[in-house]
């Protein structure tokens, strides 16, 4: 469909994926009462009601006309009309054009379906149509009624919606949004009935019982009633836990999303029936009551299973751990890395259990709020591959509901001895076992037949399930081999692999990783070394042709090789990883099968994949920002192709950890030029995503490789980011000091824009502090140096900056006039970011009382961030709207927007604001006595004042 229109928040329209720009607000208004009744006429009394009101303007009818006019030439020729007709005008377009109509048609639908499935898909589709307060913005009493009768539409909706999901047995999934909306509906019966059945079904029996008392008192004291039979009803059932109130077909579900990191179960497990019984005494409720938390230590040499231990014994008592499983590999002994610090684990498991990249400073506090947050709670924490006790010691959790299995190759006695570790050394596999190994995977008939070679293999092995492993792949894709075959082959192969040496001579990988690696065909084999010298932890597909210079196309076949043969994992759909040992034994065989000159070769076109993507990445979202030069990619690289802002986001998120270990990798390698650009490529992103702690440590890294090539620009730029971060993470002295140096060395290289950057930099610094003056100042300077330089966005970004100063000082008629300047220019430049002009103008609104005006400001604040997908400043357009809806007596968009700031801000680990957040939702209350209470308020209140970006 060409052209789609949008009532279901702000007014919109597009045509073939584009914006249409509908003029102004009454123009606006006018299709939208066109559209609420599209292929009907409207007569213009009615329009003009529609827009202005019971008193509309003199000269009302000719602006209908003038504006009937603009839309006939603005609207698309294509899928709409709109023409007059006897006695007033039709709007002529397919209803699914228009989301008001389509959502009506999905919800009869959904009404009507066959089954509560196709119900389900019908009613998300329908509810995923709307964007906010229909159609916001408009302020006439017909758009208020319209508004109201809509959410009355959209509550059914959900409510039916609820009983749907409520028989599908999918209460987890609605339990967030059923509270929600219980708050916004207090005296909604059957609202009640819904979010206690969904509270009992998630195993919280006490919360829904507390629950049927509140609102059986909020009833007798609002209404002077008691709750309906059905409400009775259900709380007698679940007094006496009655079956009919289970879940269909399932058992308990959790109430909220559980951290679930455990890798996939090891295929083919056998044996180790001691060690599960040890693992299993450890969750004896009996076993040394007093220990403070039940940990188990798994000890061994390379290879012999100690993580297929771990996880087979997790995965079969993960039951008994319903709070989730946390799992690191800690990669103590990986030569090609240095092992995992603490702060990074604690960082990934802060995530898993709903925290951000804002961590606090410090392994101290990261691990208190940690042990805070498991607290309580029945949890599994694998603790894979440990170097050493002190790596482990911060990672453990201080609750007696957690269950820790430490896993190493180091027999941890710090561990056991300070902590009471549970010690479970884990020897190579009997000879019975590692047989029965064998068979799984080849099947006992080809055993049984030849016997006296089946036992060689399994002496040639040495009981190492991994050297098992690879053996049975090796031997499975080739059934018309017989067994003696394979086992001379591996007893005729080299023995060594020195890093991994358990010091049993049978227990060599390299025997195992060398045999396997001479079956590969040349190709599979050449990539298997190249990936080796990856920097990790996972590679894409694209990045391994890069790597290997190659199309996708013929490294897809080779990967799939290496796959076959167990020697690397497909863990996600197009998505590698190598295991420790293997990557260690790749790495070894580049070493000695490619000269230098080649290794250096495939890291330059594996870091030059990343670079080329990435700089293509970051000009879809900031267009505007003067792009580097760099040198041309290698031959071989084929960067990918990222066609939308949209792609090019999705592509940071999932290689983010890829693309921070080639910024460490560059310098590590001799191309200190590409650490410094690989962070200048990947800023904007982390900027926007509040990755606040992962781009200071770029641009650390970064500035050493600058100075390293003796580039003072460069430095200078990275020491402008590194302050950046620094700031947002409110280190304000060492973003000062950094700000300081890059000062220096722009005076020093007589570079304007830089001085100017500087300049707003400490603006930006400073204003968050309380120095709005000075702040100003340096935000007026720098606007002198950008308009001396004739840089359009620097201009612009400096205007808002004097704007914001000024707004903070209580000047907001010169904010106005500042920010309005700001976003005539912005207009002139394609791409440039409007949402920060837009909160400015709209904060000076508010203050000044105009409070459509900020309303206005603040919506295309909030659109103008979500498309150029801005988190940062998408948090902040909803707490405004919030507050000012707040401060108008709006208690139900209040709440919206309130509700979707706190969902961001906890993503993202915005502690401050998710408090602050948290305490206005408390505090909104319906009814007529908060309602005149917050309306007395109006003049003399305003919303919280979060420090600018």
């Amino acid at each position: 469909m060409s052209v789609r229109f949008r009532l279901l928040g702000p007014v919109s329209a597009q045509h073939d994926g584009h914006p249409v720009d509908l003029g102004p607000a009454r123009q606006r208004h006018v299709l939208a009462a066109l559209l609420l009744d599209a292929n009907r006429i409207v007569t213009a009394g009615e329009l003009t009601e529609r827009v202005w009101g019971q008193d509309p303007p003199p000269r009302a009818v000719p602006t209908l006309r003038t504006y009937l006019s603009r839309l006939r030439s603005t609207l698309p020729a294509a899928g709409c009309e709109i023409t007059r007709r006897s006695g007033g005008y039709v709007l002529q377009v397919d209803d699914d054009a228009v989301d008001v109509h389509r959502f009506r048609r999905l919800a009869a639908a959904a009404h009507d379906a066959a089954d509560d499935d196709a119900a389900a898909t019908l009613f998300g589709d329908a509810l995923g149509l709307w964007r906010g307060d229909p159609v916001a913005g408009l302020d006439s009493p017909w758009a208020a009624r319209t508004r109201e009768a809509l959410h009355a539409e959209k509550l059914a909706a959900e409510l039916d919606f609820y009983d749907v999901q409520l028989r599908r047995g999918e209460h987890a999934s609605v339990l967030g949004e059923l509270a929600a909306r219980t708050e916004e509906h207090p005296l909604d019966e059957r609202l009640a009935h819904q979010l206690l059945l969904a509270l009992y079904r998630s195993g919280r029996q006490a919360e829904a019982l507390e629950r049927y008392q509140r609102i059986r008192l909020c009833l007798a004291d609002e209404l002077g009633a008691d709750p309906s039979p059905a409400l009775q009803l259900l709380h007698q059932q679940m007094l006496a836990a009655a079956p009919a109130l289970d879940a269909p077909g399932a058992g308990p579900a959790t109430s909220v999303p559980v951290p679930r990191q455990l890798p996939s179960p090891p295929a083919g497990f056998v044996g180790r029936a001691a060690e599960l019984a040890l693992l299993d005494d450890a969750l004896d409720p009996l076993h040394d009551p007093g220990l403070p938390v039940a940990i188990s230590a798994v000890g061994g040499c390379g290879g012999v299973g100690k993580t297929w231990l771990a996880l087979h014994w997790s995965h079969r008592n993960v039951e008994r751990f319903p709070d989730g499983q946390l799992y690191a590999n800690l990669r103590g002994f990986d030569e090609s890395a240095e092992p995992l610090a603490p702060e990074t684990v604690i960082r990934g498991f802060l995530d898993a259990l709903g925290v951000g990249t804002a961590v606090p400073a410090g392994l101290d506090a990261q691990a208190a709020l940690y042990r805070s947050l498991v607290a309580g709670r029945r949890m599994l924490v694998v603790l894979d591959n440990a170097r050493d006790t002190n790596q482990v010691v911060p990672l453990l959790p201080g609750s007696p509901t957690c269950t820790v299995v430490v896993t190493s190759r180091q027999q941890l006695t710090g561990l056991v001895t300070t902590h009471a570790a549970r010690s479970v050394p884990l020897d190579v596999l009997p000879d019975a076992e590692s047989r029965d190994l064998l068979a799984r995977r080849l099947g006992p008939g080809r055993l049984d037949r030849e016997p006296g070679a089946a036992a060689d293999l399994v002496r040639a092995c040495a009981g190492l399930p991994l050297a098992l492993s690879i053996v049975a792949a090796r031997a499975s894709a080739r059934p018309a081999f017989p067994i003696a075959a394979v086992a001379a082959e591996l007893a005729g192969a080299a023995t060594g692999l020195d890093s991994f040496d358990a010091g049993d001579p049978q227990a060599d990988l390299r025997t195992v990783f060398s045999w396997s690696y001479r079956a590969l065909g040349t190709g599979a084999a050449r990539v298997f070394r190249l990936l080796g010298l990856h920097p990790g932890p996972d590679i894409s597909l694209p990045a391994a042709a890069s790597l290997a210079g190659l199309t996708v196309r013929e490294v897809r076949p080779l990967m799939a090789e290496l796959t076959r043969a167990n020697l690397l994992t497909e863990h996600r759909p197009g998505r590698f990883v190598l295991h420790d040992l293997l990557r260690a034994y790749a790495a070894e065989r580049s070493r000695l099968d490619d000269t230098e000159d080649e290794q250096r070769r495939s890291v330059r076109r594996a870091l030059d994949h990343y670079l080329h993507t990435g700089l293509a990445a970051n000009m879809l979202l900031s267009p505007t920002r003067k792009p580097i030069t760099v040198a041309p990619a290698a031959p071989g690289v084929t960067p990918e192709h990222l066609a939308d802002i949209a792609r090019a986001m999705t592509w940071f998120s999932v290689e983010r950890p890829v693309y921070l270990a080639a910024i460490r990798q560059a310098p590590e390698a001799g191309f200190d030029a590409h650490a410094w650009q690989l962070e200048w490529a990947v800023s904007s992103f982390l900027d926007r995503n509040a990755h606040w702690h992962d781009y200071a440590e770029a641009c650390t890294t970064a500035i050493g490789a600058a100075r390293r090539l003796g580039d003072l620009d460069v430095e200078a730029l990275m020491l402008r980011g590194l302050a950046r971060a620094r700031t947002r993470l409110g280190a304000y002295a060492d973003a000062y000091s950094h700000l300081e140096r890059a000062r220096e060395l722009y005076a020093q290289l007589n570079d304007p824009n830089g001085q100017a950057a500087i300049h707003l930099a400490f603006g930006r610094l400073l204003e968050p502090q309380g120095h709005q003056a000075e702040a100003l100042s340096h935000a007026e300077r720098a606007l002198e140096l950008y308009r001396a330089a004739g840089n359009a966005p620097g201009q612009v970004h400096a205007l808002n900056g004097i704007g914001w100063c000024h707004a903070q000082l209580g000047h907001y008629p010169e904010t106005i006039d500042s920010a309005t300047e700001a976003l005539r220019l912005a207009e002139r430049i394609e791409g440039i970011e409007h949402a920060g002009i837009w909160d400015t103008l709209g904060y000076a609104h508010e203050r000044l009382g105009r409070h459509r005006e900020a309303l206005d400001c603040y919506g295309q604040a909030l659109a103008a961030a979500r498309e150029q997908r801005d988190v940062t400043f998408e948090m902040e357009a909803h707490t405004r709207l919030g507050d000012l809806h707040d401060l108008m007596g709006d208690a139900g968009s209040a709440r919206e927007h309130w509700s979707r700031a706190l969902e961001l801000y906890r993503a993202h680990d915005q502690q401050r604001e998710v408090a602050e957040l948290e305490r206005k939702l408390r505090k909104v209350a319906p009814g007529p006595v908060m309602l005149t209470r917050r309306c007395a308020r109006v003049e003399t209140a305003g919303p919280s004042v979060p420090p600018k970006g």
